[in-house]
């Protein structure tokens, strides 16, 4: 199925943004939309016919697996985020969807037709890789970073930043995509530990849980002292 541009829920955040309304169109035509569900894979570890794609809702993980069977979350991918392997080997991992997730998909030889027809388009997923790279680096050193309570609160503000629409204010209102065994994976706690202090966070009126996974940020600023992140 094929995406209407017009009705895209990224369209003014993902890096094709940089286009004209005609040049989209264009492109739009070459691609399709795919849905994954919680858990299905996009690209496995190996791949190497893999595709390019822009996701337009839910999360993904790029994760690898060690000889022991243990994973390693080296990135998570939020909406507007471009997947595949133009700038970045993803061939080399799994990429995983977290929760049901949607996406523009493009087989590779369209995509590198695109940036040769548009260098607009080249430089704007350049700068989007760059900034994968540095959200990549700052996911990573959490696990190293202060203590539990700074972990997860570094943790919680990095995905309602990566939620939110701005780019400089987190989301008030979103649902986490990691489980809390993922979330005590990638920031090396035991998953009562991360319980307990989500739960000193929501004691404290910093957030308020909603279900499962639902968080409403009710102080911003608190949970960026918290994590370290003054000023967020």
């Amino acid at each position: 199925m094929n995406l209407s541009c017009s009705t895209c829920p990224v369209k003014e955040r993902a890096a094709c943004s940089v286009l004209g309304d005609e040049d989209r169109d264009i492109m739009a035509r070459a691609g399709r939309t795919r849905i994954l569900q919680k858990g299905e894979m996009l690209f496995a570890a190996g791949d190497e016919d893999t595709a390019c794609a822009t996701l337009l809702s839910g999360a993904l993980k790029v994760a690898s697996v060690s000889e022991e069977g243990e994973e390693q979350i080296l990135a998570l991918v939020h909406p507007a985020g471009f997947i595949g392997e133009m700038f970045r080997p993803f061939s080399q991992f799994d990429v995983v969807a977290l929760t049901e997730s949607r996406l523009c998909v493009f087989a590779r030889s369209d995509m590198e037709h695109a940036l040769e027809r548009y260098p607009a388009l080249t430089l704007a997923l350049l700068r989007r890789s760059q900034e994968d790279l540095h959200a990549t680096r700052e996911l990573l050193s959490m696990a190293g970073r202060g203590s539990a309570t700074q972990k997860v609160a570094a943790l919680v503000l990095a995905m309602a930043h990566a939620a939110s629409d701005s780019p400089c204010h987190p989301t008030a209102r979103f649902d986490l995509p990691l489980t809390r065994g993922e979330m005590a994976n990638m920031l090396g706690l035991t998953i009562e530990t991360v319980s307990r202090q989500l739960t000193r966070l929501e004691r404290d009126g910093v957030l308020r849980k909603a279900g499962t996974r639902g968080i409403e940020l009710l102080d911003p600023a608190h949970l960026a002292m918290l994590s370290g992140r003054e000023g967020v």
